[in-house]
Parts: structure tokens; C-alpha cells; sequence
């Protein structure tokens, strides 16, 4: 690749590092925040889960306008009103004011500065060979957050509060503002590289709908939300109610995304040459076993290490395969929409995973019921995928 695509691809890396990085830091405000507010967990749960789920509805809407107006264009306003959001909630004062911030608003910025987003931009200045492997690397930038960025929250919260956390954490925001103006610095390849640029809006959601391959992909999609949202909301908390330092929580939860750097990378690159189905299967078949340990093992350093590990390099290696899927089998015109579309079965999953899980904790003091749920659910994403048929859908919406 040439080197102004490479510098295109770490600015949309590092906006991932920031804007991922930032909202995977936000399960470390579950206790603190409970606590000061004097609310069940399922309280601050829903805002996350509502969040997650406006993320999803809003992402193939953001799509849509990305693909008209310029993915940098929404990137700068979602940049914007993320830091708006944090700042609200640093004025919290109940589940009102919560779900109003941490739900709604900071959903609708974090769809306009998502990885669909991010892979519309980078599919129509990357050659079609190197795809997945340049949405690899655009994924292992929000990795990298989870490991740059969360531990800097746990400092703060320890020494500051959440409230000034919250505050500091809108400066970042800001900061993607300039990284998303650098996203319309590329012209997009010539159409014959990118594809035909023919087929309508209304064509390509007619083909996916009717695509069983695309059916089966999204509703897989829907385990990989449900486990992310899981994790990245209620993992921390378990690991303190266990009985581990919180500084051993939050170095755990750190492990994960800087594995998933090294996972992101090798999924990428495995995606160009390997089924990408397959590969889909593997993860989904591990994830099942690792939450394993957690229902049947006493929760010690060793254990949260290496559960953090090991589901680090797995955590969002779904993603690289299952966006390279979407392009493969319809080109680059509308991939931001239609990966939009799967990634709002993802959001989905990921609303029940982080408000059920705080209900079935409230109700029952265990989160034994909820890594059952994930077991099962790993095995019925693996099953999924196994038949998807990754043969373009048909010449019209093919890349060439």
C-alpha cells in the first residue's frame, strides 16, 4: 500500500484507539457510580444497554449519510457530540440524567465514530486484496484503547471521582475531531478498482435481505455483541466482588485489549487467506470454552490473567472477517449500510448483554447464570457460521 494510505489507515486507527478506548472504560464506572447515586446495578446496566442499542439503530443511519455526504463529515459531529455526552454525565445526578447521557446521547455519537464507519472510509481507498487486513488494523486502534486507555480511567477514578473523570475523559473526545478531518484527505479509488457504482441503495438491501449467507452472518453477529458488552460492562465488577484488588481488575481488563492488538492483526491478515467463515467458527467455538472457567474455577490473579489473555486475542477478532464477508459478498458502495445493518444485530446482542446481566445479578448476587447464557450462545454462533456461502452475491454488487 502506498504510504498516504497507510497514514489513512493509522488516523482511522488511532480515532478507534480513542473513541473505543474511552467506551470500553466505562464499566469501571458501574460501582462508583451505583454506589454514589445509591442505584442497583441494572439502573446503570440500562444506560449502557440503551446506548449500545441506539448505537446499533442509529449505525446504518450514519451510514447512509457517511456514504453521501463524507464518512469524515460524521465522524466530526459524532466527535463532538461525544464530548458533549461525557460532560452531561458529569452532572448526573440520577437514572434519569444517566440514561439521558451514558444511554442516549453517547449512542448516537459513538455510531457516527464506529468501526462501520471506519471500514466505509478505509474500503474506498484500499485496494479490494488488502481490505481485511486494513480493517484489521483499523480494529486493533480500538484494542489499543482498551489497553492505552482504560487503565488512565482507573487512575483517574481512583484519584479524582467519577465526575472529573467524566470531564477529563470529554477532552479525548475532543481530540477525534482532529483526527476525523483526516479521514476526507484520500480520493477514493477509481470506480473499476472499487466496484460498480450502479446498483441503488434499495438494490443492495433487497440482495442482502434475500442472501442467506448475510442472514446467517448478522444473526451470529448478535452472540458477538451480546459477549462484548457483556465483558466490557459487568468483567470488572466481577472480579472485584470476588475478592481481587481493583488494581488486578483493571490490569485484566487492560490485558484484554492489548491481546486483542495482536488477535485484530492476525484475524486481519488470516482473512485474506483463509474462509473468513471458518474463521468466524473458531472464535465463536473458543469463546464458548473460555467463559468456562469462570462458572467452575475460583477466581484468583492467575485465573483473571489468563481469562484476559486468551479472550483478548479473540475478543473483536470477529469483526475483520464478518465486515471483509459483507464487502465480499456486495463491493464497497453501500458496505458502511450494510454493515451497519449487521452491526446493529451486534448492538442488540450487546443491549442484553450488559442490562440482563445487571438484572440477573440484582435478583440473584451471581453472575453464574449469565456465563451459562454465553456458553451456550458461543456454540450457537459457531453453528451459524458454518454454512455461510462467501460467493459474491452477484456481479452487480461484486467488487471487481
Amino acid at each position: 500500500m502506498k504510504r498516504s494510505v497507510w497514514l489513512f489507515i493509522l488516523c482511522a486507527a488511532v480515532l478507534m484507539t480513542l473513541s473505543a478506548g474511552i467506551r470500553q472504560g466505562l464499566g469501571l464506572f458501574l460501582r462508583p457510580i451505583s454506589l454514589d447515586l445509591d442505584m442497583g446495578r441494572q439502573v446503570f446496566g440500562l444506560a449502557l444497554a440503551i446506548q449500545t442499542l441506539v448505537i446499533g439503530l442509529s449505525n446504518p443511519f450514519a451510514g447512509i449519510l457517511a456514504d453521501r455526504y463524507g464518512h469524515w463529515r460524521v465522524a466530526l459531529a459524532g466527535a463532538a457530540l461525544y464530548a458533549v455526552s461525557l460532560l452531561l454525565a458529569s452532572q448526573s445526578q440520577g437514572p434519569t440524567s444517566i440514561t439521558l447521557s451514558f444511554g442516549l446521547l453517547m449512542g448516537l455519537a459513538l455510531s457516527a465514530v464506529s468501526m462501520s464507519v471506519m471500514f466505509g472510509a478505509a474500503a474506498r481507498v484500499v485496494a479490494p486484496e488488502k481490505r481485511t487486513f486494513a480493517f484489521g488494523l483499523i480494529t486493533s486502534g480500538g484494542s489499543f484503547g482498551q489497553f492505552l486507555v482504560v487503565p488512565f480511567t482507573m487512575n483517574l477514578l481512583t484519584e479524582m471521582g467519577w465526575r472529573e473523570t467524566c470531564a477529563w475523559l470529554s477532552v479525548g473526545a475532543l481530540l477525534i475531531m482532529l483526527l476525523a478531518r483526516g479521514l476526507g484527505t484520500l480520493p477514493p479509488l477509481p470506480a473499476a478498482t472499487r466496484g460498480k457504482e450502479s446498483v441503488s441503495l434499495g438494490e443492495a438491501l433487497r440482495s442482502a435481505r434475500q442472501h442467506r449467507g448475510f442472514v446467517l452472518l448478522t444473526l451470529s453477529y448478535f452472540v458477538c455483541g451480546f459477549h462484548v458488552a457483556l465483558i466490557m460492562t459487568h468483567l470488572p465488577a466481577f472480579f472485584l466482588d470476588r475478592g481481587l484488588p481493583p488494581l488486578v481488575s483493571a490490569q485484566a481488563y487492560a490485558l484484554i485489549g492489548l491481546f486483542n492488538i495482536f488477535g485484530c492483526y492476525f484475524f486481519g491478515w488470516a482473512g485474506t487467506r483463509w474462509p473468513k467463515h471458518l474463521l468466524l467458527v473458531a472464535i465463536y467455538s473458543a469463546r464458548a470454552v473460555i467463559f468456562i472457567p469462570l462458572l467452575l474455577l475460583p477466581t484468583t490473579p492467575a485465573l483473571a490473567y489468563g481469562f484476559s489473555i486468551i479472550m483478548g486475542f479473540i475478543f473483536l477478532g470477529t469483526v475483520p472477517p464478518t465486515s471483509g464477508i459483507v464487502a465480499q459478498l456486495f463491493g464497497v458502495r453501500h458496505l458502511t449500510t450494510l454493515f451497519g445493518i449487521s452491526f446493529l444485530s451486534h448492538q442488540l446482542g450487546g443491549f442484553f448483554g450488559s442490562w440482563l446481566a445487571g438484572l440477573i445479578f440484582d435478583h440473584t448476587g451471581s453472575y453464574d447464570l449469565v456465563w451459562m447464557m454465553a456458553i451456550a450462545l458461543g456454540v450457537i454462533a459457531a453453528a451459524l457460521c458454518l454454512p455461510i456461502d462467501e460467493r459474491p452475491a452477484n456481479d452487480k454488487l461484486q467488487s471487481a
